[in-house]
């Protein structure tokens, strides 16, 4: 398929249909959610430990509700290609460091200063529930919690240890990574959107974390440099389809469904697919990556079925 940013595939339906499913398959996420949920659970301080207000405000953010998306998808790369005799006892706390990383990056979006937003998952965003400086300390105290907790996994040697903290450090970054494209979102407001502008952003900003949750999951079973690479390019298709279709529900959702206020986008000038594409064209594109996301996965057969739905999921939605 191509590749061209500016010529993409006219794609009029989605590749599945979204009852294909099943209530197997939701009900195998929520065990997965609840897992990481768990996790997360012995892993952040408790709300009275001391100082209470900062972890009562790391857990307010973190526990607000949310997919849990970036460790399931973890968690499920590495059931592909893990040895299944002996996985590695340690996937949970790996899957939940990409949590800690995405919650401390909502919290940060959202402050005054960035997005500026009063809405998330459907409560106040925690700069609202607490304060501006309690919200830009409680992101900092996830952040660097998520490196703390790769840097002492106990059953992972310390070759693969290094490993995950590169690979989060690097997506989560200023180099093509979450932080660079941050600023790009910021600095292309008001600026007139290029397809080379977006593809930047969404790579950088959405891509690069989801690329780096299926690829710390194939680290942590010491999986071939083959079988990463494969998951990398899964990865970063699926990763660019997630957003596009987060640009397209931001046109056509509602602040109800979606949990954060519908229509930001257009009113603060963003650069995003459907302003350089329209919507339609927009949508046929996320398409398009999402049949090259699962492609990438033939070599893996049935054992990737699962990451096929996840892909899915990641386009035919409407939150």
């Amino acid at each position: 398929m191509s590749q061209n940013p500016s010529a993409p595939a006219i794609v009029t339906r989605p590749p599945s249909d979204p009852a294909s499913f099943g209530a197997g398959f939701a009900a195998y996420w929520d065990e997965q959610k609840k897992r990481v949920e768990a996790r997360l659970n012995l892993l952040v301080p408790s709300a009275d430990t001391a100082p209470p207000r900062i972890h009562k405000a790391m857990r307010y953010s973190l526990f607000a509700g949310g997919k849990r998306l970036r460790p399931f998808l973890c968690m499920e790369a590495s059931r592909v290609v893990a040895d299944q005799a002996q996985p590695n006892p340690d996937i949970e706390a790996i899957s939940s460091t990409l949590e800690l990383i995405h919650t401390y990056s909502l919290i940060h979006d959202d402050l005054p200063a960035l997005d500026n937003d009063d809405l998330r998952r459907g409560r106040p965003t925690c700069h609202v529930q607490f304060d501006e400086a309690t919200a830009i300390l409680a992101g900092d105290a996830l952040l660097t919690l998520a490196f703390h907790v790769l840097a002492t996994l106990p059953a992972s040697d310390s070759e693969i240890r290094a490993r995950l903290v590169a690979v989060l450090a690097t997506a989560a970054g200023t180099v093509d990574g979450m932080i660079g494209g941050q600023v790009a979102d910021l600095e292309a407001v008001s600026a007139q959107p290029t397809p080379e502008m977006v593809h930047y952003i969404h790579r950088s900003k959405t891509a690069a974390l989801i690329t780096a949750a299926v690829v710390m999951g194939a680290i942590a079973e010491n999986a071939s440099s083959t079988q990463i690479e494969t998951l990398r390019r899964f990865g970063s298709q699926a990763g660019l389809a997630f957003q596009i279709i987060d640009d397209v529900l931001d046109v056509e959702g509602t602040s109800a469904a979606l949990g954060k206020t519908a229509g930001k986008d257009q009113a603060q000038h963003k650069a995003t697919f459907p302003a350089v594409y329209g919507v339609a064209r927009s949508r046929a594109m996320a398409y398009e990556r999402l049949s090259e996301a699962k492609e990438a996965l033939a070599t893996f057969g049935e054992r990737a079925s699962t990451l096929r739905q996840l892909a899915d999921s990641l386009v035919i939605r409407n939150t």
